[in-house]
């Protein structure tokens, strides 16, 4: 059965892992999810990851990131922006602030996959995959 959108899945088992308070997950793996999986890492969202092979597609294992006291996910919600029925691209000037500033916008530009302010910086546009708050 082929996947219509594998970053929806991708979100989707995340959101779901979260609200099971799982530690790990696992998700299929391409050269996209692993981009985002990267800026997840570097802006705190998730504790750690992991790139398997398994000599198809691989997989990405994620350590989920929780409050140690009070268990609360450190990812409060992930939507996505970009479907494939409905694409939504932004120019340099129009890209879209998540909370004002406090949650980020995942963006696949012509540079590569990054985040809002980063596009900000380099002054590119591109299709806005997802929102992390």
């Amino acid at each position: 059965m082929k996947m219509t959108d594998p970053i929806a899945d991708f979100l989707t088992r995340l959101r779901n892992a979260i609200m099971a308070n799982h530690k790990v997950v696992e998700i299929p793996a391409s050269n996209v999810k692993k981009e985002m999986t990267k800026i997840l890492k570097d802006k705190g969202y998730i504790l750690n990851y992991k790139f398997e092979d398994d000599g198809l597609q691989g997989k990405i294992k994620i350590a989920l990131k929780y409050h140690p006291e009070s268990k609360i996910p450190a990812i409060k919600d992930l939507k996505r922006v970009s479907k494939p029925g409905l694409r939504k691209y932004c120019g340099a000037t129009e890209l879209p602030r998540v909370l004002n500033g406090l949650g980020i916008a995942i963006l696949s530009t012509s540079q590569g996959v990054m985040t809002d302010k980063e596009a900000r910086q380099k002054h590119v546009g591109g299709e806005v995959l997802c929102f992390v708050y």
